[in-house]
């Protein structure tokens, strides 16, 4: 079919329009081929002719039907163009607030300019596991598709998400819940928490590196991308950053309105806090880099608590105080340097005061000399052959080195920053996958283009590239998949413009090599640009400038001005400043402009922290510029996405004036044709971009298939079949495996076909259902015609026929009548009268019976109740207890245990100790024995030397020396033996003491274990009086129902008296209907007379009068007979209906009683079996107490074993105690020895005393350890003692629980007899209510009957209007929430009937709110509902009952919110009524999406627990098959009891 033949009446068509772009227009008229004309009528109501050109006709594109407007995916319309992606995005955007649409494989996201709540926890809980279509587009959805491909086994691929868009657009914060969804989805569950320092590093860049600008106040001024390492388990391990092209510029300029970075003005606004006072800081306004802008605030913004954030942020990643001063003082000294003045001093000199404040806050932050900062800002210095000359620069070649310094400093110190960030971000890990997340600049154009607008357009050309090839290859996929032929489709690429910029000969390297020429200009580099690219057709050459050239790139075309190209490429610093600055004594400056080392680029793996290399060396032929730095970053950047699985966002910016929900078309559609989206929409519009599932295709277009077609079980041929035949061109769909494609206008043709078809069916409807009502209405009028006829011949035989004889007979006649059957109808009456009087207050008072009964049986029913679910909570409370002490007294014993052995093993290291002390002790007495032996033979060898030195001291000169010489040897020898022998007497001092304290720890231990004995049987003793008197309690409640049983028992005693008495009063009202039937005869046989009298008229009086009595009694024929105008039909009166009647009335009443009985006797039965679950509840306590406590016993053996193993190792203590008074004689002996050596000595042994005092402590602590451990011991053989004791009680409680069981049993024989007679009496009963009633109702039955029918046809019932409303106080409110949602429960009366009756009372309770227009209610009640709902999920996570029941009731209140709500897309389907009814003063929107958040949150919680209940019934059931039935026909709460072993 031809694209022109859809351009027919009624179809609509888009038409450019200069405010929007675009505007919608409706055919009036066919358009035919060679028409040069198409007539339109636009939504004005103007009529508008569109020309068109015969020989070409380009007509106007068509729009898409209405079922295709706000589609989640834009590649799903029919029609694939400009002026339809661009209205599917304001729909969606502006009526249905949603801000994320899919355009293929692209998320767009227009900025709303306003806080959404869309991303909370339970949004990405929603989300996570999901597939990408299934739900509606979220930035989420794309983050879970990344995270799942990068897990699936198929792909096991590495993930990037591309964010792009203009400044304002929102790439930031998408990129930014990106990186927080994967944070929560894989919780690394670490102490490092890895996770949450990836989300903490977005404030720190947010600080260094955006800046208020006229189109965002929050704008990122460098591109990043973001590596999430995961390891094998998918969990975060962490991260790397990477930067692209800082606008160093924007440190030492601001156009007009516009901000420099932020932290510069968070710093300055804690300028007067006493930390930062070093620093020096003013206000924002006074230094120069910051109030160049005027604006110094942002509305909304507290700059104060982003610096608290900030510095937090750094806290969290690990950065210490002392980085953050360093940070900060750079900062700080960056302020300063841009107020520090430069002056003109004479022809082309400049200089700088060495008194300048801020020059001196400069120098002093960053250890700088000032007169070397001021001599090369103000001189620069050239180096020749022959000498070195210092030539002076003027002034404005000096404030560009000093906006040089600051914008290199600032450079440095951002680099540092990332670097600084990636360390804290890794974690000791192997990386096993990781996900990129690139937040980069979009196309951009200003007025102004300059060399930064130029490198973020080459970016998004390569970008585009990227992605036009995998867009592309996507398509590819598909149709292979599909086992569609492919043939080539024709897309832009963009090679030649990137040719044009990085070839050989291009911009970049004309630029570079432009850059090495000392007196380069940028008019020189622009005039080889045109020389070497003026062939070029995507380069020209503007008409008005000499000083610009112009791109055609693949969005548009943009200007650059070549000013300032030459100096951003270049980034050129002095080499004496960067020596000044190297020079410094702050390490942390000085560090920035250290050379590389080359061992450094040789390195084995390389982690690029930035795209920003540091400084190269000072040769400028070996200097890279920016231009090829950015080159090489963007290659790295490109090879690391080529070899990822890329997932694009595209953000738009709606408006340039920030307003929430303004959709601007003209700025909508420069974003679309910027960011490639609608390159994707043209390259699916190219093949087949309709694709429809054959269950859809099917659903939708039956209505254009034939019977025998419809008929047809094969589905698919069945579309095929529908489609060869509706659209003749094979070529225009294709049919796939799982869908059918169709060309571009295939669906709206389709659409055509089909709202034809239904114009034509509706026409055929409207002709029926009119011929159908005029017939009725000729109907009607042709009765009435004929009834009018008859009445008026009538009138006219009367007159004719009738004499005055006749006419006097019949009004006697008539006369007679009205009084006879005045006084038989007062008869009738007054009989009816008095039976229905007694009827009322028989059923009256056997009402009102019946409902004290029931209120008596549900009161003692709820006291049942309560005191059954008191008994089963302290039966619980008791169990958990005595469970909760076995396994605190098994962990005891085993930590005691654990100490014990530890204490055993200290006791023997103790004696090894003490042995080797006492070994080594013995060695040095024996080496001080045998120096004192020494020295007396070295005193007698003196005394000898003295004599024979009188004798010759000449001779013996040598010898003396010699002798001096050992005695010095000895001497040293001696004092080290004497060191080593106070060593050793502390030793043994220390170790006696140790005895000594150990001992008196052990008495005053002995005498804590004797208390602590006696506390501990108080404490048991206690405890069994408490057990004794709950058990009391237990004896009296069964006694007490007991009695009351009793009671019951009593009261069916009374009501079998009640029914003896109505039977006698009944058989006295019995007596009166044998008088009753005399009258009645009577009054019969006086209408027989009067009937044979009326025999004489004649017959065409008799016809008439019925006639005109039927017509007036409205054909009723029972009052007819009833008046005695029809004698021969008087015996069949009251003869069938009303005798059935009557019969029906006392089988009702004989089915209540035997329902009363029935109930009474299940009553009966419930409690007898309440009572026997009870006594068998008490007998499987006993038992399982009984086993508790010969655990007990089992483990009090085990302690006495411990106990007595720990007293024959405590026996050692004896052996010791002797070693230690021998030790101590030692020790005395020693001491003589010890206090004649000198005071020197003393104060060392002072000294080493301390120190062993500490170790004496240590000790003790351990001793006092082994006591404690003998405390508990002996505690526990306490307890053994006194728990033999509640044996004896369990035997009494044995004994008492026999009684009981056969006191019931006892009790429910009585029961039974007494049941027994109960039913021999209503048996009794309701044979004379039987006869009684059927000789009542023979008589009476027919007047009842007769008055009902007049009193329905006098009386017509009204129908009552309800409001729909349920009026509540507000101190109810939470009275109401609690007994609605919190206490109700899902196997209620009331429920089970309506199981969503608690949402329709909610309901009910939000109208009267919005009736009554109080805002303050309907919060309340709203937020109570949600935290109710909450409240009861959370409590009932793994009951299905319960979650089953609130997701239905969660759903349906949603439901009447939505259907109530007074929107027009949920009002297509309501009533007028219904419509009238909506809610008039408040919009719920907000809480509609947390019900239907709060409802998928119910639904996967419901979802995980028939798992786990589904999981172990399968698992046990295996072999059953007919159970596996059940489940799958939805018994699944029967196997549920079998399972968990209810009845």
């Amino acid at each position: 079919m031809a694209l022109s033949e859809l351009y027919t009446k009624y179809n609509r068509v888009w038409i450019p329009d200069e405010e929007q772009v675009w505007k919608s227009a409706e055919i009036t008229q066919d358009f035919h081929s060679g028409d040069n004309v198409l007539e339109l009528l636009l939504e004005d109501g103007t009529v508008h002719l569109h020309p068109v050109d015969p020989s070409k006709p380009k007509l106007p594109p068509l729009r898409n039907p209405d079922i295709l407007v706000g589609e989640n995916d834009l590649t799903a319309l029919s029609y694939l163009h400009e002026p339809a992606v661009l209205h599917n995005l304001k729909v969606r955007f502006v009526e249905s607030r949603i801000i994320y649409t899919y355009c293929g494989i692209i998320l767009v996201a227009v900025n709303p300019y306003k806080q959404l709540p869309v991303y909370g926890d339970a949004i990405i809980h929603a989300y996570s596991g999901q597939n990408m279509g299934d739900m509606d587009p979220h930035i989420f959805a794309v983050a879970e598709e990344a995270y799942k491909q990068m897990g699936s086994n198929r792909n096991h691929k590495n993930q990037s998400i591309i964010v792009s868009g203009e400044s304002g657009a929102g790439k930031t914060v998408s990129a930014r819940y990106a990186m927080r969804y994967f944070a929560v989805v894989s919780k690394s569950g670490s102490q490092t928490r890895v996770e949450d320092k990836v989300l903490a590093s977005n404030p720190i860049t947010e600080a260094i590196g955006n800046a208020k600008t006229t189109r965002n106040d929050n704008s990122s001024r460098f591109g990043k991308y973001t590596e999430i390492s995961f390891d094998r388990r998918y969990r975060i391990i962490g991260a790397n950053m990477r930067t692209y092209l800082l606008e160093k510029s924007r440190v030492v300029f601001q156009a007009e309105n516009e901000r420099n970075y932020h932290i510069f003005y968070q710093m300055c606004s804690c300028a007067d806090s006493a930390e930062f006072k070093h620093l020096r800081l003013l206000s924002a306004d006074e230094f120069r880099y910051t109030g160049m802008g005027g604006d110094i605030t942002i509305d909304g913004v507290n700059d104060r608590k982003d610096f608290e954030e900030t510095r937090q942020t750094f806290s969290l990643l690990g950065l210490k105080e002392d980085f953050q001063s360093d940070v900060f003082k750079v900062l700080a000294a960056i302020l300063h340097l841009g107020n520090v003045e430069i002056r003109s001093s004479g022809d082309d000199k400049s200089s700088a005061p060495l008194s300048d404040p801020h020059l001196a806050a400069f120098c002093d932050l960053l250890c700088v000399s000032a007169a070397e900062l001021v001599r090369w800002l103000c001189n620069r210095r050239i180096v020749l052959v022959a000498e070195t000359v210092v030539k002076p620069v003027p002034k404005e070649r000096a404030a560009a080195g000093r906006d040089a310094l600051a914008k290199q400093i600032y450079a440095h110190l951002f680099d540092c920053i990332i670097s600084r960030i990636n360390t804290a971000l890794q974690v000791p890990g192997k990386q096993h996958a990781f996900i990129g997340v690139l937040d980069i600049y979009g196309f951009e154009t200003f007025d102004i283009n300059s060399f930064e607008q130029f490198c973020i357009n080459y970016a998004n050309e390569k970008l585009q590239q990227q992605f036009n090839l995998h867009v592309f290859k996507l398509e590819q996929e598909e149709y292979m998949k599909e086992d569609i032929p492919w043939t080539l489709i024709d897309f832009y690429d963009n090679q030649p413009v990137i040719d044009l910029i990085e070839a050989k000969m291009g911009i970049l390297d004309l630029l570079d090599e432009e850059c090495l020429f000392p007196q380069g200009t940028d008019q020189s580099w622009l005039q080889k640009l045109f020389n070497y690219l003026e062939a070029n057709p995507l380069f020209e050459k503007p008409r008005l400038s000499n000083e610009a050239f112009v791109i055609q790139h693949f969005a548009d075309k943009v200007e650059y001005q070549c000013q300032g190209f030459l100096e951003k490429n270049r980034d050129a610093l002095y080499e004496e400043l960067v020596d000044t600055m190297r020079a410094s004594k702050f390490s942390f400056l000085a560090h920035f402009f250290q050379e590389e080392e080359p061992s450094r680029a040789a390195s084995k793996g390389v982690k690029v922290k930035s795209a920003r290399p540091s400084v190269k060396p000072a040769n400028k032929q070996l200097r890279t510029s920016v231009g090829d730095k950015f080159r090489s970053s963007l290659s790295l950047l490109m090879e690391t996405l080529n070899a990822t699985t890329p997932h694009y966002v595209r953000c738009i910016k709606p408006n340039d004036e920030k307003l929430p929900f303004e959709y601007d078309s003209g700025r909508v559609v420069q974003q679309l044709r910027a960011c490639g989206v609608l390159e994707t929409i043209r390259i699916s519009a190219q093949s087949y971009p309709s694709r429809w599932t054959y269950i859809e295709f099917y659903s939708r277009y039956s209505i254009l298939m034939s019977h025998v077609e419809a008929d047809f079980n094969d589905k698919k041929q069945t579309c095929k079949n529908v489609l060869q035949r509706l659209i003749q061109d094979s070529n225009q769909y294709k049919f796939g495996r799982t869908k059918i494609f169709f060309r571009a206008g295939q669906v709206a043709y389709l659409e055509k076909l089909r709202l034809d078809r239904l114009r034509g069916a509706c026409v055929t409807i409207q002709k029926h259902v009119r011929g159908w009502s005029h017939r009725r209405k000729y109907l009607r009028l042709r009765e009435a015609a004929v009834i009018l006829q008859q009445y008026i011949r009538g009138k006219r035989t009367i007159r004719k026929t009738v004499t005055a004889e006749t006419l006097k007979r019949g009004w006697a006649a008539v006369v007679i009548q009205r009084h006879w059957r005045g006084y038989r109808m007062r008869q009738i009456y007054h009989v009816v009268q008095m039976a229905s009087i007694t009827i009322q207050a028989f059923t009256r008072g056997w009402m009102a019976r019946k409902r004290y009964k029931k209120m008596m049986e549900e009161h003692k029913a709820l006291i049942l109740q309560k005191y059954a679910k008191a008994w089963l909570a302290r039966r619980r409370f008791q169990t958990m207890r005595r469970l909760v002490l076995n396994v605190q007294l098994s962990y005891r014993v085993q930590q005691l245990r654990k100490k014990a052995e530890e204490q055993n093993k200290e006791n023997r290291g103790l004696m090894e100790r003490l042995t080797s002390l006492a070994s080594s002790h013995s060695q040095t007495m024996e080496k001080l024995h045998s120096q004192e032996a020494q020295l007396e033979k070295l005193t007698t060898l003196k005394a000898s030397l003295e004599e024979r030195e009188k004798k010759a001291r000449e001779e013996a000169s040598m010898t003396i020396n010699q002798l001096q010489r050992q005695f010095e040897e000895l001497n040293t020898e001696k004092q080290n033996l004497e060191k080593k022998l106070e060593v050793s007497i502390k030793e043994t001092k220390e170790s006696f003491d140790q005895v000594k304290r150990s001992l008196l720890e052990e008495k005053e231990n002995e005498v804590r274990l004797r208390k602590i004995a006696e506390n501990n049987t108080e404490i048991q003793r206690h405890d069994h009086e408490k057990e004794l008197e709950t058990l009391k309690e237990e004896i009296k409640r069964l006694k007490e129902d007991r009695v009351s049983l009793q009671r019951k028992v009593e009261d069916g005693v009374q009501v079998n008296s009640d029914l003896q008495e109505q039977v006698i009063q009944l058989t006295k009202h019995v007596k009166v209907i044998p008088e009753l039937r005399r009258d009645l005869n009577n009054l019969q046989n006086q209408k027989d007379n009067l009937d044979r009298k009326m025999k004489e008229q004649s017959e065409q009086t008799r016809a008439k009068t019925k006639e005109i009595i039927r017509q007036l009694l409205g054909g009723f024929v029972e009052e007819e007979k009833l008046l005695g105008l029809v004698p021969e039909d008087s015996e069949k009166i009251y003869e069938l209906d009303d005798l059935q009647e009557a019969f029906e009335s006392l089988q009702k009443a004989t089915r209540l009683l035997e329902n009363h009985q029935k109930e009474q006797r299940e009553t009966y039965e419930s409690q007898m079996e309440g009572l026997t679950l009870r006594v068998e509840h008490l007998q499987n306590e006993n038992g399982k107490l009984q086993n508790l406590f010969q655990e007990k016993s089992n483990i009090n053996e085990d302690i006495r074993q411990e106990v007595s193993r720990l007293s024959s190792e405590n026996s050692v203590i004896p052996e010791l105690k002797l070693q230690v008074s021998e030790l101590h004689r030692q020790k005395q002996e020693l001491e003589t020895v010890v206090r004649e050596q000198s005071s020197e000595l003393a104060e060392k042994n002072m000294e080493i005393s301390n120190i062993l005092h500490k170790k004496i402590t240590e000790e003790s602590s351990q001793r006092r350890i082994k006591a404690s451990v003998y405390n508990f011991k002996s505690s526990y053989c306490i307890l053994d003692i006194l728990r033999r004791k509640p044996n004896e009680h369990l035997k009494r409680q044995q004994l008492m629980e026999g009684e009981v069981k056969t006191k019931l049993r006892e009790e429910t024989a009585q029961l039974k007899d007494l049941e027994e007679q109960l039913d021999q009496k209503d048996r009794w009963i309701k044979k004379l209510h039987s006869q009684i009633k059927c000789l009542e109702m023979s008589q009476k039955g027919c007047y009842i009957f007769y008055f009902t029918l007049k009193a329905a046809k006098q009386t017509p019932a009204l129908p009552k209007e309800y409001l729909g409303m349920l009026e509540y106080k507000r101190e109810d409110e939470a009275r109401l929430i609690q007994n609605i949602i919190t206490d109700l429960k899902p196997k209620g009366v009331a429920v089970n009937v309506i199981p969503t009756l608690p949402a329709f009372i909610l309901f009910m309770c939000v109208r009267h709110a919005d009736y009554l227009n109080d805002d303050n209610k309907l919060k309340s009640l709203m937020n109570g509902i949600i935290q109710g709902v909450k409240k009861v999920v959370l409590a009932h996570q793994k009951d299905f009952e319960s979650l089953s029941f609130w997701l239905s009731n969660t759903y349906q209140l949603l439901n009447c919110l939505k259907q109530y709500s007074g929107e027009e897309q949920f009002l297509k389907q309501s009533t007028p009524r219904q419509k009238k009814n909506c809610l008039q003063n408040f919009d719920l929107s907000e809480h509609r999406q947390i019900l239907s958040d709060l409802a998928i949150q119910i639904y996967h919680q419901l979802i995980s627990v028939m798992q786990k209940t589904l999981t172990p019934a399968i698992g046990v059931f295996h072999k059953h098959y007919n159970h596996l039935l059940l489940v799958m026909l939805g018994c699944f709460p029967y196997i549920m009891c079998q399972t968990s072993g209810l009845p």
